[in-house]
């Protein structure tokens, strides 16, 4: 069995021998799909687990602060669940978004306080008997665009209200992503 230690080293070399010029300059969607695929997050590709690091790349990508997808998810290696069988731990998206320069809240409903950018953590199913999903939303005059809706989805969606994505399922938690953080809270 592969050393559960060098886990993350492995991993961050693994990702970056594979970086592509796509995951730096563009929107993450279709977290199957393209070049993120064949990325890797704990002991698994991020085709299976990797939402919650696309969802942080592009809030950081809509606030004009986009960072390798491999440095995030080699920084966010730390917060995984089950060695990444569960993805991240979703409470501390915020803490990441936060590290790399992000101001943001974590709200409890993000349609009425989560401004014009947010990502949404929630039940894929049934409450604690189902996988969880996070996406990046952004806040326009007609809906709600979401960004890494499904799997091998390549392109964004438009939705008129969470209610549309998530139906009877339920929220685990949502950060509002505000923009970058002022100069003085960068600590």
């Amino acid at each position: 069995m592969k050393n559960i230690f060098r886990l993350r080293k492995d991993n961050y070399t693994q990702n970056i021998s594979r970086k592509a010029k796509s995951l730096v300059e563009t929107m993450i969607n279709g977290q199957g799909l393209g070049d993120v695929k064949d990325q890797r997050y704990g002991l698994f590709p991020m085709s299976f687990n990797g939402c919650e690091v696309i969802s942080v790349y592009n809030a950081l990508h809509h606030v004009g602060i986009p960072q390798p997808i491999w440095e995030l998810a080699s920084y966010m290696e730390r917060y995984r669940v089950l060695m990444g069988l569960c993805g991240c731990n979703v409470y501390c998206l915020g803490r990441v978004l936060r590290k790399f320069g992000a101001d943001c809240e974590r709200v409890k409903d993000p349609e009425k306080n989560g401004g014009d950018a947010f990502i949404v953590s929630y039940w894929t199913g049934k409450l604690f008997r189902s996988s969880i999903h996070s996406v990046f939303c952004q806040r326009k005059e007609n809906g709600i665009l979401i960004y890494n809706i499904y799997n091998n989805c390549p392109t964004v969606r438009l939705i008129s209200g969470l209610g549309d994505l998530m139906g009877k399922r339920c929220l685990i938690t949502a950060y509002a992503v505000k923009g970058v953080k002022a100069a003085k809270d960068s600590k």
